[in-house]
């Protein structure tokens, strides 16, 4: 089963569909919208291809992940993953518009009412990520813990901000 497709006022939050590739290839390929990613861009489209089938076939039951649509095309994806862990990311064209925070403040009730036994939402940021930090915070999610040099991207030791948002 697939999280049922949602609108706000701007966004279709819909499943994956293999007509995603290259968007999502467009935003996972960007240094800049992977600079505080789990890895580098990908070079390679195949990165991307073996992403997207994992997004359209892993097992449903354990995560409310969706499309960021806009106007008909795929500009992002949002949603909680490993069941309460929310993740985000969108193509740098789209930034600063509100679109994320338009997205996430009408998936956090969606996943609650997925999870009913979990008592919070968590997220997890590099530090140096000043928009996506202010991002959390302003959705409600509070700091809960810091750690240094636990992550390495290439060859580069970061830091990473836990933060968590207790449910309502």
């Amino acid at each position: 089963m697939t999280g049922k497709p949602f609108r706000t006022k701007r966004l279709l939050l819909r499943p994956a569909r293999l007509d995603d590739l290259h968007p999502l290839h467009a935003i996972f390929s960007d240094p800049r919208a992977m600079r505080y990613w789990d890895r580098p861009a990908y070079e390679d489209i195949a990165l991307t291809r073996d992403f997207l089938e994992h997004f359209i076939h892993r097992d449903w039951d354990a995560r409310e992940e969706f499309i960021l649509d806009l106007d008909g095309l795929c500009i992002g994806k949002a949603g909680c993953w490993r069941r309460a862990e929310l993740g985000y990311i969108l193509h740098p064209d789209y930034w600063r518009r509100g679109l994320m925070t338009e997205a996430l403040t009408a998936l956090i009730p969606r996943c609650f009412a997925k999870f009913p036994e979990e008592p919070a939402l968590t997220a997890e940021c590099d530090p140096r990520n000043t928009a996506s930090a202010k991002l959390l915070e302003k959705l409600g999610f509070q700091r809960t813990s810091y750690e240094t040099r636990n992550f390495q991207y290439g060859d580069e030791w970061c830091d990473t901000a836990y933060y968590a948002l207790p449910r309502p």
